[in-house]
Order: C-alpha cells, then structure tokens, then sequence
C-alpha cells in the first residue's frame, strides 16, 4: 500500500515535522499541503494548495479527491479565547473540512491532532478540553476507513522543526537539554515530532489496537 495525504497546518512544529517524514518515507507515494500560506518547500512528491477560507472548500474540493490518509495538525491556543470563538475555529473548522474528504474520500484513514487531557466527556471544567474532546469524538464516528486522535503531550521538535509560538519555543529551546532526563523519567509523556510523524504513517500502515493515541502509543507506533 502507499499513502497519498493530506496534511493541514504543515507550518507549525507538528505539521511540520509529519510533512518532512511523509517526504522522506517511501512508503508515501504523494503529500498534498493546504495552508493558508505557503510552507516554500520543494519536492518531487509535494503539492500546495494555498487557501484562506477552511469554511469554505467548494472551490477547491475536487482537488482533495483520490488521497487516503489526512494528517490534520490545524490547530490554535485557546488563551484569551472565548469557548463560541475556540469551538468555531477547532470544532467547526476540523469538522468541515473532515466532512469534505469523506465525501471524496471514502477510503481514507482521518488522523487528528489533539492533546493529551482532552476531555472525551466534553463534560469538563477546562474549556479547551472538552471542545477537543467534542472534535474527538465526532471525527471517531464518521464512517472514514479508519480515524484517530493523537493526544501527544510533551514534544520535542527534532532537526528543523521549531515552534511558532514564542514562549513554547523558548522553554522547548530551555527543555531540549534535559530532554534525555525528561524520556527517562517521563516515558508515557513525552515525544518527538520526528516520532509523530513515523507513527502517522504506520498507523495508516498498519492500524492500531485502539484510536486514541497518546504519547506512549506514538512513541511505540514510531517504532513499527
């Protein structure tokens, strides 16, 4: 089998490093990106969409048919949001465009990028977490070929790979060093964009025993 996908937010540290093992791995035939800017990256497999309005996809929707597998890594803080704003951008949005492959592709594996502490009850005190866990639980029942949530928690950026938001990048820039300790005494909770990627990749490979996946099971995943 080889992997035709497609990939959202290929310009933040997650995106970015499932683009750059998608690119990398044989096993994947073709990456299409679509963004709302460009990631000004070349390559023999690559193909970018540039479009601004993910509520709208009507207009370029039939370029997102024959793909099976989507690495959705669109994503945005919840700081200083309201729960009406956060919803829209990460439940409305993530829905909308999932709806839209599944009708083009009825083959497709759908791999979303949440967090670890998502709350699947959407009954929680924490915002952020139960409007993920809401994504979460409606992209797991859509009658994709298969669907996952990767909740990852701590995250190293490996090689090129860095954060854009600023105070995250300057405590991983503080963190990379003690980043060896943190694996050893935090095993379950800790991972690296290089690895998100490669299991990406094999869960459509290969599947996986259950569809939430945390840093643990990515850590395995990578290893297949």
């Amino acid at each position: 089998m080889k992997i035709k996908a497609i990939i959202t937010g290929s310009t933040g540290m997650v995106g970015k490093g499932i683009l750059l093992e998608c690119l990398e791995n044989p096993n994947v035939e073709t990456v299409l990106v679509v963004n709302r800017k460009t990631i000004g990256t070349k390559h023999e497999k690559l193909k970018e969409i540039i479009h601004k309005d993910f509520y709208n996809l009507e207009e370029i929707e039939n370029e997102l048919e024959d793909y099976n597998a989507c690495y959705f890594s669109l994503g945005i803080s919840s700081i200083g949001m309201s729960e009406e704003d956060y919803t829209k951008i990460t439940y409305d949005l993530a829905i909308n465009f999932a709806k839209t492959l599944l009708e083009k592709n009825k083959e497709m594996t759908f791999c979303y990028v949440s967090g670890a502490g998502t709350d699947s009850s959407e009954k929680g005190k924490t915002m952020w977490a139960r409007v993920k866990g809401k994504t979460e639980n409606a992209i797991l029942a859509m009658p994709f070929k298969n669907s996952f949530a990767f909740r990852p928690a701590y995250i190293q950026p490996i090689g090129e790979v860095k954060s854009k938001t600023r105070l995250y990048d300057f405590g991983i820039q503080i963190a990379k060093h003690l980043y060896p300790i943190l694996k050893v005494i935090f095993p379950n909770h800790t991972t690296t964009s290089q690895a998100i990627g490669k299991a990406m990749i094999n869960v459509v490979l290969n599947g996986y025993e259950q569809r939430v996946i945390e840093s643990k099971d990515i850590n395995i995943l990578a290893k297949n």
